[in-house]
């Protein structure tokens, strides 16, 4: 439900701040990033299948250097915009690299393109 509110807000405020060249995106990970949060609701077992916290960033910063205004109201997926970018190399962000093929999908990315697909 939260994920849906966050979707929300991106949709009315990329409307509102239209006008002003302010753009308003949502990033989302393909796969479950590691951080103390997913430690608590998967256990320490997650860290072998997850990425880190790092392609989040490198993802927003992609984001964040691009012209005001030009691309707003969009939800990314990380690795597709890190790809979008010229990144090829995506076993630099498993925290296992022997398990970069065997990542954990994200719960709410895996429901929409679950979704997309029927």
């Amino acid at each position: 439900m939260a994920k849906y509110g966050m979707s929300m807000c991106v949709l009315g405020m990329a409307r509102e701040y239209a006008d002003a060249n302010i753009s308003v995106n949502a990033l989302w990970p393909r796969t479950i990033i590691y951080t103390a949060a997913v430690e608590m609701l998967h256990g320490k077992d997650s860290y072998e299948y997850s990425r880190k916290p790092e392609i989040m960033a490198d993802a927003a910063y992609a984001i964040l250097c691009r012209q005001p205004g030009t691309r707003t109201g969009n939800f990314y997926i990380d690795d597709d915009l890190l790809a979008e970018e010229g990144v090829k190399d995506f076993d630099q962000y498993a925290c296992v690299s022997e398990n970069a093929q065997k990542l954990t999908q994200d719960i709410y990315v895996s429901a929409i393109y679950n979704k997309a697909k029927l």
